[in-house]
């Protein structure tokens, strides 16, 4: 196993790894995992140049390049000023793309949907954002909407701003990728975590830690076999020996606390009336 002093895993906006930060903390607490935070344009060139061991990106990515395994799909919403109109629906309705037909709808470039020109919903603004803190700072001057995952509008909270899921929006998909040749046994550990296998169902290095633990189990479970045959060929051995049986049960009416070897030759030599 290649031994690294820590593992590295680089992480988009939007995207909350503590949960399986935890998990690794538990497993393998003798190995640091560093969380690098990178922009979204900017995660995949770090896992290229190898300033990270796996990643936490949205697709699409370079699988020439990057293995990647999808994790789930984000809810797209609307952010736009609480005192818009589309407020007015009820936060159980989605927002319909038509919706947003006549609407400025902002386009940074660092959009995360995969949208251009000819799927953009509305009307496009001027000049696109530089970001999507920049096109929320727009969307609060009153000036247009904004298209997000719904992790991003929660990331860029704002009093002054709502949003609401949008109807058959497109979406975005964040995975873990990491670098083919570089399948590290540390990445193939956080493999095991993301995907929720179990540490003795793990292929890293906590399977081998926890083969100790499994061992006692299996030993247990193998002499609970045993005793029910052995129970079983009791029953099986008094069947075809029905006169040691019987000699038993006379013992034990005849008041005598022993009914070993002697007592039975003793019955034995009796004459028979």
């Amino acid at each position: 196993m290649q031994v690294n002093p820590s593992f590295r895993l680089v992480y988009v906006p939007g995207v909350t790894p503590g949960k399986w930060v935890r998990v690794w903390g538990e497993r393998l607490p003798d190995v640091p995992l560093d969380l690098l935070a990178a922009p979204f344009g900017e995660a995949e060139r770090t896992l290229r140049e190898g300033g990270a061991d796996a990643g936490l990106v949205r697709l699409p990515v370079d699988k020439d390049v990057l293995s990647a395994i999808p994790l789930y799909t984000e809810t797209t919403v609307v952010v736009f000023p609480k005192d818009h109109w589309l407020a007015a629906a009820e936060e159980a309705t989605p927002a319909d793309l038509a919706d947003l037909a006549e609407e400025v709808v902002f386009h940074p470039l660092d959009d995360t949907l995969g949208l251009t020109a000819e799927t953009l919903p509305g009307r496009p603004a001027i000049a696109r954002p530089d970001t999507t803190e920049d096109a929320i700072e727009l969307v609060a001057a009153n000036v247009g909407v904004l298209l997000v995952p719904q992790s991003l509008a929660r990331l860029h909270h704002r009093r002054d701003l709502t949003y609401r899921p949008v109807a058959e929006a497109p979406q975005s998909q964040v995975a873990l990728a990491w670098p083919q040749e570089r399948t590290t046994d540390l990445v193939e550990e956080f493999i095991g975590i993301v995907r929720g296998r179990t540490v003795n169902s793990s292929r890293g290095r906590g399977a081998g830690q926890a083969a100790p633990e499994a061992q006692p189990k299996k030993a247990a479970a193998g002499r609970g076999k045993p005793q029910q045959q052995k129970a079983g060929g009791q029953r099986t051995g008094g069947q075809k020996a029905g006169g040691q049986r019987a000699g038993g049960q006379k013992g034990a009416r005849g008041g005598a606390p022993k009914a070993g070897g002697r007592g039975a030759a003793a019955r034995r030599g009796k004459p028979k009336r």
